[in-house]
């Protein structure tokens, strides 16, 4: 068990199946427990809201329920290889049992012999689904288990009776019985081999994780496992190798494969002082860094959560079908009890032929389909979009994305690149080439984007140049210095100043407080932009242009770009009251940069936030796109389509399965041994079209 930021983790073995899972959600939400996170493939349980010292009571409350609630996570393998071991000790004697009815074999054939084979099948299940049957009943949340137990019980009590009474082999069904009770672990065992495919993605991220790393200290080497850094760590990465942890290069040149985090293909060249995420990969050269972020803080830790959280949180798809497997159950009984009931006093059929229909059609009902319907599409379809540099924020997401009618941006770093390239440069009584000196040599002093930018365009003068006593740059205003003989300079914001300038220039630029110069800058497209907006527009989805930029910047970008739909000039509390009005035509997403942005994101349908992968950008944002990637905003949309289009299939399948396979079981079409088979296998169904959405090819 673990406590932290007021979630609390448990282990919690036993669970073999989705209905396995609604139960425990069930009673979490009864006891009071928000963000709740069950997940039967990983033995997981999380939940918050929950006081610590009523956190015994609850794990005795899950353990009434049948289930096993471990200190760790090393039970869990204790229970995969127990469950197999229990199906493989009970096909060891159904074969016998169920092959007498096609080799004729004496010994086989005899009563005494059929119970003793079958005994044990129905002992090892009296003990697994009985006990788990009469614990949810005791707790009024019937599961899966009743109706096998159920029907297995009553297969089995017929025969014994048959037996003793010596009625003959018409009154005996022990291998009805016995195969009952293997297949259904059968359908476990695959059950859950197969939705943990669904999470391999996560679990890719999580491998990532658990890398060794090289330590210096004192001008030694020491090899030692990532879990083992601390802040501060001085490593050393060579070519090939994984980088342990967050941190900051100190020495040294190479190129990281970052794909695992943003889904970009080709390397990026990192430098001294630049930053680097753990998990990702020195494909060349060779770097000393510092260690800065270690375990819950750092990138990847933070990833994997986001998307262990989302795939707790259900889209609404999905109330419908967990209403359903609520009361299905004992709407399952009450058909059976019917099916026997017409069959035998009013159809007048054999008894045991009505007692095979009624068991059958026990057997044959499937909620686990309606439960692993979402969670399992869900999975896959947020594993896939991570492993592009995406990150979904739940399920309930993926159904808000297909309902989008219109999506609200941002103009600088969202649309532009946040590089400004110098549009014209007007002067006043001056040479443009000593304009452009004097430029160059105050923006060199600072490292603010737009001053980077600049640089790379103008270049210093020799016989232009000035020396400088004194520097400062003011924050949101601009650079102001002062030279050797006492002449003052700045280029700064062109509303700043005793006159505002800004209806002409982005910055202007004086001497003495003599405007010498204006310029207009210009923020370039970023990479398809204009496509995106395009494509929007193909999908019956309006853009909207919402900025702080000015009026001029912004309708000319928006002209490039073709929307129609502009504001400016607008303050973060501006921009949120816009949005609201907005929102009432319809769902709206919010596309910013995840930190001037955060409270329109927070109030956005979908908030999605572009660029680093900041806390509060994952905070505020319900997609987070790590890459930068406009294209990944189309990506986002397809992959929201397509998982949902999935969950569909599923719950479809899910009714369809159950709707047609019970009638049939209760008019006797479906025998109980087929009926067992058709259920272990309707889940598989289920999951084998979640997982081929990890591989199905999206244009």
């Amino acid at each position: 068990m673990k406590e932290s930021n007021g979630q609390t983790e448990l282990n919690v073995t036993g669970m073999h199946c989705t209905n396995c899972a609604i139960s425990i959600h069930k009673y979490l939400e009864n006891k009071g427990a928000k963000n709740i996170y069950v997940d039967f493939a990983s033995d997981e349980v999380k939940f918050s809201d929950i006081p610590l010292d009523q956190i015994p009571q609850v794990v005795k409350g899950i353990e009434s329920l049948g289930y096993q609630v471990g200190k760790d996570k090393e039970s869990k393998s204790t229970f995969r290889s127990s469950i197999e071991l229990k199906f493989l000790v009970c096909l060891l004697f159904t074969i016998p049992l169920w092959s007498h009815m096609f080799i004729h074999v004496p010994l086989l054939h005899d009563p005494y012999v059929q119970l003793a084979l079958c005994s044990p099948v129905y002992i090892i299940g009296l003990f697994y689904f009985g006990l788990s049957a009469f614990r949810s009943l005791w707790n009024k949340m019937p599961n899966m288990d009743v109706l096998i137990f159920m029907g297995s019980t009553a297969a089995f009590i017929y025969s014994v009776i048959g037996t003793y009474s010596k009625l003959g082999h018409d009154y005996q069904f022990y291998e009805t019985c016995a195969t009952i009770i293997t297949l259904v672990f059968l359908g476990n065992v695959l059950e859950k081999r197969a939705v943990t495919k669904t999470t391999s993605a996560l679990k890719d991220l999580i491998k990532y994780q658990d890398v060794k790393a090289i330590k210096i200290d004192e001008d030694q080497e020491i090899e030692i496992t990532a879990k083992e850094l601390k802040a501060g760590d001085v490593l050393k990465v060579n070519a090939g190798n994984q980088i342990p942890v967050d941190g900051d290069i100190l020495e040294g040149h190479g190129w990281v494969d970052e794909s695992m985090i943003t889904g970009e293909s080709l390397p990026i060249e990192k430098n001294k002082y630049d930053a680097v995420i753990g998990g990702t990969l020195l494909t060349d050269g060779n770097i000393r860094m510092i260690a800065t972020k270690i375990g819950s803080k750092s990138v990847l830790y933070q990833i994997i959560q986001l998307i262990k959280d989302a795939q707790g949180k259900k889209p609404p798809i999905q109330k419908f079908g967990d209403k359903v497997a609520a009361y299905f159950v004992p709407i399952v009984i009450t058909i059976s009890f019917f099916t026997f009931f017409i069959t035998y006093f009013i159809a007048q059929l054999p008894l045991q032929q009505s007692l095979m229909n009624a068991i059958a059609t026990l057997v044959v009902s499937c909620p686990c389909a309606m439960g692993l319907a979402t969670p399992t599409a869900v999975m896959v379809g947020l594993g896939r979009a991570a492993k592009q540099g995406i990150l979904i924020r739940g399920g309930s997401t993926i159904e808000e994305l297909s309902e989008l009618k219109q999506f609200v941006f941002d103009k600088t770093g969202t649309l532009t690149t946040g590089d400004f390239n110098i549009k014209a440069i007007q002067t006043f009584g001056i040479e443009q080439s000593q304009v452009e000196s004097i430029i160059a040599q105050l923006e060199s002093y600072s490292n603010h984007p737009i001053a980077r930018s600049i640089r790379k365009q103008l270049q210093e003068v020799k016989s232009y140049r000035i020396i400088f006593k004194e520097v400062n740059e003011i924050r949101g205003q601009g650079i102001f210095a002062v030279d050797t003989n006492g002449n003052s300079y700045s280029i700064c914001n062109a509303k700043i100043g005793k006159k505002d300038y800004s209806d002409r220039y982005d910055l202007t630029l004086t001497i003495n407080e003599v405007v010498i110069a204006g310029i207009v800058l210009e923020d370039q497209i970023k990479p398809y932009a204009k496509e995106l907006i395009q494509y929007l527009k193909d999908k019956n989805i309006r853009p909207i242009l919402l900025s702080g930029d000015r009026k001029s910047k912004c309708e000319r970008t928006a002209q490039r770009l073709g929307i129609a739909d502009v504001y400016w000039e607008k303050s973060p509390e501006e921009k949120l009251s816009i949005l609201s009005q907005i929102k009432k035509n319809g769902p709206t997403a919010m596309v910013g940069d995840g930190i001037n942005d955060a409270p329109a994101l927070t109030a956005a349908d979908v908030g999605i936030s572009l660029g680093d992968s900041t806390h509060i950008a994952i905070q505020s944002a319900k997609v987070v796109l790590l890459n930068n990637d406009l294209k990944s905003i189309e990506k986002l949309l397809k992959m929201g389509q397509h998982t949902l289009l999935t969950i569909k299939q599923n719950l479809f399948w899910a009714f369809a399965y159950n709707i047609v396979a019970i009638p049939l079981a209760a008019a006797g079409f479906l025998g109980p041994m087929l009926a067992a088979l058709s259920m272990a296998f309707s889940d598989l169904i289920v999951i084998g079209n979640s997982i081929r959405l990890r591989f199905k090819k999206i244009k």
